[in-house]
């Protein structure tokens, strides 16, 4: 299907100025609300909206001189109206859905535009994959901005993609119609320590007028964060204590607070604005990561607005940070995020600005969802078969590829673990005493195995470590080509035989998450594309999300939303410790560590 650019405002101006004088009608015309003005924030009773051409072209007491016999109009009935909300960071690739069913997803939720970094699936089929994922936003009823992104690998020499991006692919990317910046540039040590590679990336985006996404995920607030700004990345996600939004929003950074299925760092961070007073234009919402199950359940951008209005946050000032601070961000207040003529007609009609009811949502001037229900097609692109096919295992693997083998004559070993931390990314590198059997090392106390299988070359290698946190009992495996950000394999597990059985099932299926226990498969989420989305609808996914969220408990997990925490394991560029096809990975020394410290 091919796309359709939407009119300019340049192009629209004639109606616009035509119908804002009376001189023809609106498309449509909202009466008997009122209006949520975030440019001003305030709310202006009464006041009413005529849509031309897919934009604003009178927004003001009276719009009646705008209305002709084919005018539709709208009583708003004392509803608010509010500018169609905006995610300022996330992946499309975490909710398990592709950019069409996403979009079907979150329209009812009143998210009507998403600026997005597809760099999943760039670790997977480089270039070619953030085409396609570009082309199908395009296709979209709403407004999705593709970051190009900056990272694959996300740090060179310590993992190994399936792509590598560099900055020929980024000077690319800048000329494609959908592309609004680059995404987060998560090599923080590499810009710190001038590498040429991630500050031409930074000086193509530059030179293409566009934004450079932040993302500096170390505590340290001193010199290396400030020669990381100076480096130009504008906003950073990244933050999880109050001082982090308080650092990023004097240096000139846009403070991203985000709450995804897995991270709550608003919470602890608005206080920056609520307690400290800082300017609230200099903070932005967002969502970085929520699954399917997320999605369908509980909201998108409106469950995120509704979270900082609980904090304590105004909510006209959540309002802003959802719309036109994000507009302004990326060089879009003159495009979206406000109601205000020119702009692009998307808005929400809502009964409660706290609890947020998304009653009717309108994008480009046309109703896209009512009621909690879409109102419009969604079209997809059409995915080769190959893009189907992207787990390559090598071998069919067994339970001897997941063996740990002892130092010869221990009996215990102390080990390196990988402790995960509930509701946030990083994880604490620990120490654990384990006992050894036959030779091999075992999981004890809380300790299991974790392993990171090579899917893209066909290598057959298998990377074995030990993670803590999920509370795992008894025979069980779970495994995930979703894998943060090299997106091979990781499988965790109690039992060597059920790890090898849970690898061997993705290889068949082409990629996804298998749970299993006692022997036997009791959950599976088929993600046929790239081994990271399907195409599928978004209810449908979130059902079989939802049937692996409860095999996990079944498995004795306790903490919350454990499959993001689980995807993230071989994130190599957040502290403290993680795993790679290269070994295991100290972050917080950016170098492959060994697994045993000494024999205990």
């Amino acid at each position: 299907m091919e796309h359709i650019p939407f009119p300019s405002w340049a192009d629209s101006a004639p109606r616009l100025v035509s119908v804002a004088a009376g001189r023809a009608p609106a498309d449509l015309v909202i009466q008997g609300g009122r209006l949520v003005n975030v440019q001003s924030r305030e709310i202006l009773d009464g006041w009413q909206v005529a849509i031309a051409a897919g934009r604003f072209a009178y927004v003001g007491p009276d719009a009646s001189h705008c209305i002709g016999p084919e005018t539709q109009i709208i009583d708003a009935a004392g509803r608010y109206l509010i500018p169609g909300l905006c995610d300022g960071h996330m992946h499309i690739e975490s909710g398990m859905l592709t950019p069409a069913e996403f979009a079907a997803a979150v329209i009812p939720h009143g998210t009507t535009s998403m600026f997005t970094d597809p760099h999943e699936i760039a670790n997977v089929l480089g270039l070619r994959g953030v085409r396609m994922m570009h082309d199908e936003a395009l296709l979209q009823p709403v407004n999705i901005f593709t970051q190009m992104p900056a990272c694959a690998p996300s740090a060179p020499g310590l993992e190994t993609t399936g792509y590598e991006i560099d900055e020929q692919d980024v000077a690319e990317a800048m000329t494609w119609p959908g592309i609004i910046g680059l995404g987060e540039m998560m090599n923080y040590p590499g810009v710190i320590n001038g590498s040429p590679q991630m500050l031409a990336e930074i000086a193509a985006t530059m030179r293409a007028g566009k934004t450079v996404g932040g993302h500096y995920a170390s505590p340290d607030r001193g010199i290396p964060f400030h020669a990381y700004v100076a480096g130009g990345p504008s906003d950073d996600h990244e933050g999880t204590a109050e001082a982090d939004a308080i650092a990023r929003a004097r240096q000139g950074m846009r403070s991203m607070l985000r709450l995804g299925s897995a991270w709550f760092d608003i919470e602890i961070q608005i206080t920056a604005i609520t307690e400290k007073g800082l300017d609230p234009r200099n903070f932005i919402l967002c969502t970085d990561d929520v699954h399917s199950g997320t999605l369908v359940n509980e909201g998108h951008m409106d469950r995120v607005v509704r979270h900082a209005i609980a904090c304590g946050c105004d909510p006209l000032i959540a309002l802003q940070m959802a719309t036109i601070n994000t507009a302004t961000h990326f060089g879009l207040e003159r495009e979206l995020g406000s109601i205000a003529p020119g702009r692009r007609a998307d808005l929400i009609l809502t009964s409660d600005l706290t609890t947020l009811p998304i009653e009717r949502v309108i994008a480009r001037g046309q109703t896209v969802a009512l009621e909690g229900k879409i109102t419009v097609t969604c079209p997809h692109y059409d995915w080769p078969a190959d893009v189907r096919q992207t787990v390559r295992l090598g071998k069919v693997l067994s339970a001897a590829d997941f063996g740990i083998t002892a130092p010869e004559g221990a009996n215990a070993v102390k080990a390196k673990v990988i402790g995960v931390i509930e509701n946030q990314a990083p994880t604490k590198a620990l120490t654990a005493e384990l006992p050894v059997v036959e030779g091999l090392v075992e999981g004890d106390n809380g300790v299991c195995q974790i392993a990171l299988v090579e899917r893209h070359r066909a290598t057959g290698k298998v990377v074995n470590g030990f993670v803590s946190g999920f509370g795992y009992t008894g025979e069980m495996a779970i495994a995930s080509t979703v894998a943060h950000d090299s997106h091979h394999m990781i499988v965790v597990g109690t039992s060597r035989e059920m790890m090898a059985a849970a690898a061997n099932r993705l290889g068949l299926i082409g990629g996804g998450i298998t749970v299993w226990k006692a022997g036997a498969e009791i959950a599976c989420v088929e993600l046929p594309v790239a081994g990271l989305m399907s195409d599928r609808p978004a209810a449908e996914v979130a059902a079989k999300a939802s049937a692996m969220v409860a095999a996990m408990a079944e498995c004795g997990c306790t903490l919350n939303n454990a499959y993001m925490q689980h995807s993230l394991l071989a994130l190599v560029v957040i502290p403290e410790l993680r795993i790679s096809d290269m070994g295991l990975i100290d972050v917080t020394r950016f170098e492959i560590t060994d697994l045993f410290e000494d024999n205990a």
